[in-house]
């Protein structure tokens, strides 16, 4: 369960940039968050996962099951990310691209190989594994990314819009699968999306995130 109690985030020198959110995300659920560009949506993801740039200050606090994980650094928060762009490593083949999210657990050429070919054929990608990920197309491109992701064995998942420039067909595809995959897994996802048929899709709860303007008066900063 991924929790967020009251979390904000202020920027150096200033107050609070978004009002604070406080929502439950089960495992296997998809909670989204929506807002205006600029309100702080990929900010409030990296709070969530531990990459805000210096200076800033988080404020409430984010938990995984009754685990704090404020003072953690991300790299131990165990929550993966998936992009607007998959990012997929150029110098890399789309197997080895996907091996490298394995855990050290996953010892052995052998054995990580057929955890990546395994994974391959679930993204309907067999038979890919030296291809260039120059080659794969849009939608291609985010099924691996997710594989990569998921082979990390993250706790939770953030979302940033990664369906945003795939043509609407291949999108409602592509959500299709990464809920699927995440449901399946019992994995609490939050997505942070401008679009409201990713929401419907989602089916979790949904947070509307304000800006600092519309604070309750109540709120002290």
């Amino acid at each position: 369960m991924l929790h967020l109690d009251r979390l904000s985030v202020s920027l150096p020198d200033t107050g609070p940039i978004f009002a604070p959110v406080s929502l439950v995300v089960q495992p296997g659920q998809v909670a989204t968050v929506m807002g205006p560009s600029g309100v702080g949506k990929s900010t409030l993801l990296d709070a969530i996962g531990g990459h805000l740039a210096p200076g800033c200050r988080v404020h409430g606090d984010v938990r995984l099951g009754e685990r704090s994980l404020l003072s953690l650094p991300a790299e131990r928060r165990r929550i993966g990310l998936l992009f607007q762009d998959a990012l997929l490593f150029p110098h890399l083949s789309v197997g080895d691209n996907l091996a490298f999210g394995l855990p050290a657990r996953v010892k052995g050429r052998a054995a990580r190989r057929t955890a990546v070919e395994v994974a391959l054929a679930q993204a309907g990608l067999a038979g890919f594994h030296d291809r260039d990920p120059a080659t794969l197309s849009g939608g291609q491109k985010v099924r691996a990314a997710l594989m990569r992701t998921l082979l990390a064995e993250p706790r939770a998942v953030l979302l940033d819009e990664p369906f945003a420039r795939l043509d609407a067909g291949l999108r409602a595809d592509i959500r299709a699968f990464t809920f699927d995959h995440a449901r399946q897994m019992g994995i609490p996802v939050l997505l942070v999306t401008h679009d409201a048929e990713d929401a419907q899709a989602a089916a979790g709860p949904v947070v509307e995130l304000l800006a600092a303007e519309q604070f309750p008066s109540g709120f002290r900063r």
